[in-house]
């Protein structure tokens, strides 16, 4: 059923859907399985909860994010009220410029939504939550399986992404299995500054002291092993980063340090013209690639649409793109996103005639006209954390 056809009667539709959760006869229905492209060329499968199940979802989830916002820990960022991924982009750049940090963990959960434990997330759910009609409506959601190629197949762990209740059960979840455990952890056994940032299932920790790092990593892994979930050994680096890393790794005959990509941008140790050090942040190199290819792609399907239809399409792609990662010292990755586009819209309207008359110079004006110009979109993230904290 679409948006469409269940709006016709939307009052009489809503108050049968509300008599039928209030008396236990509402039935969740399977997610319909699909996969988009990864970064990487993989592909993510999510699932695409049926129109009343969302509805349901997003009802449940206002109530418990009211009641989760006050556990919440404030390192967490992702899918909570009133906070987003630029905002955990300012507290790590500020963490790392600010604190004393040498070391980097950059985690990785492999397949978090996939392994996540439904028995583990009962018990935590039940820690905080004693409506059981809630929790039955939960795990109604989570057994009702998925269909795929027309098949309905059962799912026995995890919580189909997706949904618009997974992002509030991940949070729940990771909430108890390691933000309330980073906490007690660092209060405990650190010796040196330890910082974190979390969004979703994708954190950075910070720490001044390697033997600190080591062992948290370590207890780590087994504090994730008795929670059913498991870091990616490939994608989970212990890397030297921090303001003071640069001149001692020169001291010791080292290179520059490793960087590390967190939440669509690549962090770099680098120096400001003051000479102060500054956490660059550039655009992923293969995000970047994906969404060119993206355009590319569309522009063929779109080539022979009237220009000034195009033009609006690819106003509103790089209007977006700028609005992300047109943060300070990303221009020029920008800059060349902006260019790359107006060069694949050359390409794309060279090939609507053999005889084209379509010149590099009367491209530049058309891209003048609908391509808007690059600028820094975001202010230092120093200055927005110390406004928003």
């Amino acid at each position: 059923m679409t948006w469409t056809d269940y709006g016709q009667g939307l009052e009489t539709n809503l108050q049968d859907l509300h008599v039928r959760v209030q008396s236990g006869r509402y039935r969740a229905k399977p997610s319909r399985r699909a996969y988009i492209p990864k970064a990487d060329g993989r592909l993510r499968p999510l699932g695409i909860a049926a129109l009343e199940d969302k509805i349901v979802q997003r009802a449940v989830v206002e109530v418990l994010n009211a009641v989760y916002e006050v556990d919440f820990r404030g390192f967490s960022y992702g899918f909570r009220p009133g906070r987003g991924p630029h905002d955990a982009l300012d507290a790590l750049a500020v963490g790392i410029e600010r604190r004393k940090v040498n070391w980097v963990l950059d985690a990785d959960i492999r397949d978090f939504f996939g392994q996540l434990d439904r028995v583990w997330l009962r018990k935590f759910l039940e820690h905080r939550i004693a409506d059981k009609r809630v929790l039955r409506l939960v795990d109604k959601w989570l057994a009702a399986g998925v269909i795929e190629n027309g098949s309905w197949s059962a799912t026995e762990q995890g919580s189909p992404q997706g949904a618009s209740a997974s992002p509030l059960l991940a949070n729940v979840y990771l909430h108890h299995v390691l933000d309330l455990w980073v906490d007690w952890w660092r209060r405990r056994h650190a010796h040196g500054d330890v910082i974190i940032v979390r969004f979703a299932d994708d954190f950075i920790v910070g720490f001044e002291d390697e033997q600190d790092a080591r062992r948290f990593l370590t207890e780590l892994r087994e504090r994730f092993a008795r929670f059913g979930l498991e870091l990616h050994p490939d994608k989970t680096r212990l890397i030297e980063f921090g303001r003071h890393v640069v001149g001692r790794r020169r001291k010791r005959g080292l290179g520059k340090p490793e960087t590390f990509d967190f939440l669509g941008f690549t962090h770099i140790c680098a120096v400001s013209e003051s000479g102060r050090f500054w956490l660059k942040r550039i655009t992923v190199s293969k995000r970047m690639r994906a969404k060119l290819k993206m355009v590319n792609e569309q522009l063929k399907r779109r080539r022979h649409q009237p220009i000034p239809v195009q033009g609006q399409w690819l106003a509103s792609v790089v209007r977006g793109h700028a609005a992300y990662y047109a943060v300070p010292g990303n221009t020029d990755a920008v800059s060349t996103f902006q260019y790359q586009v107006t060069r694949h819209w050359f390409k794309a309207l060279r090939r609507r005639s053999q005889r084209t008359r379509m010149t590099w110079a009367r491209m530049g004006r058309i891209a003048a006209r609908w391509i808007p110009k690059v600028r820094t979109m975001h202010p230092f993230p120093a200055a927005r954390f110390a406004a928003r904290t």
